[in-house]
């Protein structure tokens, strides 16, 4: 039986889990490791010293960076301090040997297998010309495979997007596809933010539309050259000195159901890596 009492405790709990509380909320700021892969195959510790002094409180990593293992990245990010929960995994580790890969991630506790590229075509080269519908097809079904796999050992499963996702298909843009070809209890998807942009598709209008979806971003801005485009080409900019509004971005990803945020920027770096990632979190303190 439903009391008055119940009626408004019930009526606060949902407020309290609104759009509104997500806005007001703190998501603490990681970084996608592949933006710092080469300073981490010279100096691993010592680049991830630097990384943690930039402000970053979380990564996210492949099982083995820069000939690390994941045990033995697990031991060196607990000791610093930082959270890892994510991973990124392609190719044939999701392909052929999905239960492997869940079963390694597991056993060093990750959370989330994130899938950093589409996985079918096979040939990365008819992936970057552009797949048709059934190969989209062939990837949602795969999606919702391997997010069933990981929902039962307990982990969750995300798609990320580059540009390529932005080329329309006729009348169909792909990634708006895949969104509806996928099990939402399966599969969920990290933003690209700046390949959103190259694609020139508005990342706020996708937060909006897709707001239980998107359980996670990669921050990223880029320089206006050669923008638009659907062929994974960007010239990165460090956060706030590129085109990408973050003013607008920012509020609207903590009003959709984003738990993670990663900074993640592509090369060229100008002026180094490391440089990029300092400027970048300089310019994101107190905004996420």
């Amino acid at each position: 039986m439903t009391t008055r009492r119940n009626f408004l405790l019930g009526a606060a709990a949902l407020a309290a889990t609104g759009p509104a509380a997500f806005a007001q909320r703190h998501i603490p700021l990681g970084l996608q490791l592949y933006t710092v892969r080469a300073d981490l195959a010279k100096d691993y510790e010592g680049t991830m010293k630097l990384v943690k002094a930039a402000g970053v409180r979380e990564v996210q990593a492949n099982l083995t960076m820069a000939a690390k293992n994941s045990a033995d990245q697990r031991k060196l990010y607990d000791a610093m301090g930082l959270k890892w929960e994510s991973i990124h995994a392609g190719g044939d580790a999701l392909r052929n040997t999905p239960e492997a890969t869940i079963a390694e991630a597991k056993s060093v506790g990750i959370k989330n297998i994130t899938c950093s590229f589409p996985l079918y075509p096979v040939d990365r080269g008819a992936i970057m010309s552009g797949p048709g519908l059934d190969g989209w097809k062939q990837n949602a079904e795969a999606y919702n495979k391997i997010g069933a796999l990981c929902k039962a050992a307990g982990m969750t499963f995300n798609h990320h997007n580059h540009n390529i996702e932005f080329r329309k298909v006729g009348d169909v843009v792909p990634l708006d596809f895949l969104i509806k070809e996928t099990d939402a209890a399966l599969v969920g998807y990290e933003m690209d933010i700046g390949w959103v942009i190259a694609s020139g598709a508005d990342p706020v209008a996708y937060l909006n539309k897709y707001p239980s979806r998107f359980r996670s971003v990669h921050i990223k801005d880029l320089k206006a050259e050669g923008i638009p485009n659907t062929n994974g080409k960007m010239v990165s900019a460090i956060i706030g000195q590129g085109i990408a509004n973050y003013s607008k971005i920012l509020p609207a990803v903590k009003k959709a159901a984003v738990k993670t945020a990663f900074l993640e920027i592509e090369e060229p770096y100008d002026p180094s890596p490391i440089g990029m990632v300092q400027a970048s979190a300089a310019y994101l303190k107190g905004k996420l």
